[in-house]
């Protein structure tokens, strides 16, 4: 359970870095003049930044629509929306669309009422539930002769593509792809294809298949199943209590339409942000997205979502109980950004669990030797709503969960008590700086963070003025903030036990 953010780094590579660089602006200056933007008529926010370090291109399309927006029973839809895009449209990975169209309206007419009779439970009848199965199993056959398999990711891949992909979150769902220089207009082409004429072909069977990615990926997964319970505890009645692939209940019954209603509803321009890094010219780029993605028509987006966590009252507690090695997680409802609170967050997850001189490590894993492995989360599962810091931590055997808990504990303790020094809260502002320094040395991770920032903040700016912020935080931040947010009463612990522990003992 490592933070995707954390990374290890050399000795050498943190000292240049640290001591060369005047870190936020020189981060600031760098991209500052460097951004182009660009509003399509539409409403679609475009940025650029032009380097031409290699002829290529990375090219990212940010949409502000995660499992956060999915309503009740509909969870994991856009989960499975993201992998049904990847089918095609009208024109892409079908041989004959006006025969295929066909047979795709029978195919939905019998899913509709397998769904239907299925859901009835006990009452459903067994017999007509093998004849529409057996139907939906011919028609998809026969419905498979007319498609062309991958074909997107095979002109991607002809025309030389690398790291072709997609990734839903919580809060954004984004479509990524690395393309030479000049094959810009042919992305275009097809991504503003998959948005104005995308096909859900092969929606049943890719349905199938998110159920066994469940299956396999969380089910079977115990420290998976530990967070997931966990959230669902933390979070009484936002959104962010689902699971980004949805409960087993909802996808297996998944509907269709409400998948294309769901596209529809958010996959709007105004919803999109478009960033392109590399070897471009900005006028030829602009161009090409007018000619392209401004035929996209606007949409209007339903309102903000109104549920609000409401203040926790009490400690929560969960235990799960597998054949696996234990596992702790403890959680603290605290503001997500632009609160300046969440920045201090920031800081004291770097304080406790940033590389080997963290706090976490030096006492609980190195002096103490309770712990295996322990990292924290300073914004869990996500950043568009009030959120989580959340601590992650492994027990040695033979320390229990318990021991552990308490000695993480006395470390927040230490915190709320005794200033941090300034040279130990410098050095934590150093790498946190350091970090999105180097991971900004890419093309690919130039476009991540400026479609990220820009799509859930609106501004591609905050991530360098965040940088410098990071230098306004003071020990006496630090004291506040871990005294009025890491509260028993505002904290959910959840614990995985190992099932049979109690007879082994015996």
């Amino acid at each position: 359970m490592k933070l995707p953010w954390k990374k290890k780094f050399t000795f050498l590579a943190l000292t240049i870095l640290i001591f060369i660089y005047p870190l936020g602006l020189a981060f600031s200056f760098s991209l500052e003049g460097r951004v182009k933007e660009f509003t399509l008529k539409n409403g679609i926010k475009v940025l650029l930044l032009e380097r031409r370090q290699a002829p290529t291109l990375s090219l990212y399309i940010r949409f502000r629509v995660g499992a956060v927006d999915e309503n009740i029973g509909m969870t994991g839809t856009a989960h499975l929306l993201e992998h049904l895009l990847f089918k095609g449209t009208k024109t892409l990975g079908t041989k004959d669309y006006a025969a295929e169209e066909r047979i795709l309206k029978r195919i939905d007419s019998v899913g509709m009422a397998l769904d239907a009779e299925k859901a009835k439970g006990a009452k459903a009848d067994q017999e007509f539930i093998k004849y529409l199965e057996k139907t939906l199993q011919e028609l998809t056959e026969e419905h498979r002769q007319l498609i062309i398999k991958d074909e997107i990711e095979l002109i991607y891949s002809q025309n030389g593509a690398v790291g072709f992909n997609a990734m839903t979150s919580v809060d954004t769902t984004t479509y990524v792809v690395n393309l030479p220089a000049n094959r810009l207009e042919l992305w275009a082409r097809i991504e503003s294809d998959r948005i104005l004429n995308p096909v859900l072909r092969e929606f049943y069977s890719e349905r199938d298949v998110v159920m066994e990615e469940r299956r396999r990926s969380y089910d079977s997964q115990p420290q998976r199943k530990l967070v997931e319970h966990f959230l669902a505890t933390a979070f009484l009645a936002h959104p962010y209590g689902r699971p980004i692939i949805g409960w087993a209940s909802d996808i297996q019954f998944l509907d269709k339409q409400r998948t294309e209603q769901f596209f529809r509803t958010y996959y709007s321009p105004e919803n999109m942000v478009i960033t392109i890094v590399g070897d471009l010219s900005p006028e030829l780029t602009i161009s090409l997205l007018k000619k392209y993605f401004e035929r996209i028509p606007r949409k209007v987006l339903p309102p903000p979502l109104p549920t609000r966590e409401p203040e926790q009252l009490g400690e929560r507690r969960l235990k799960i109980m597998a054949d696996a090695q234990p596992e702790l997680i403890i959680g603290f409802h605290k503001p997500n950004p632009p609160h300046a609170d969440d920045l201090v967050c920031e800081v004291i997850s770097g304080l406790l669990s940033y590389g080997r001189t963290s706090r976490f490590y030096q006492k609980l894993v190195e002096e103490k030797k309770i712990a295996v492995d322990i990292s924290t989360s300073s914004s869990f599962p996500g950043v568009r709503y009030p959120n989580l810091f959340v601590i992650f931590a492994t027990p040695r055997h033979p320390h229990t969960p318990e021991e552990l808990e308490q000695a993480i504990y006395k470390e927040l303790e230490e915190l709320a008590t005794t200033p941090v020094p300034e040279r130990e809260l410098k050095k934590i502002q150093n790498l946190i700086q350091a970090d999105y320094l180097r991971q900004l040395s890419s093309n690919s991770k130039l476009a991540y963070w400026l479609s990220y920032y820009q799509c859930l903040f609106g501004d591609w700016r905050f991530l360098t003025q965040r940088l410098k912020d990071y230098e306004k935080v003071t020990p006496d931040d630090v004291r506040r903030v871990v005294r009025q947010y890491f509260q028993e009463r505002n904290r959910t612990v959840g614990v995985l036990i190992r099932s049979g522990a109690k007879k082994e003992e015996k």
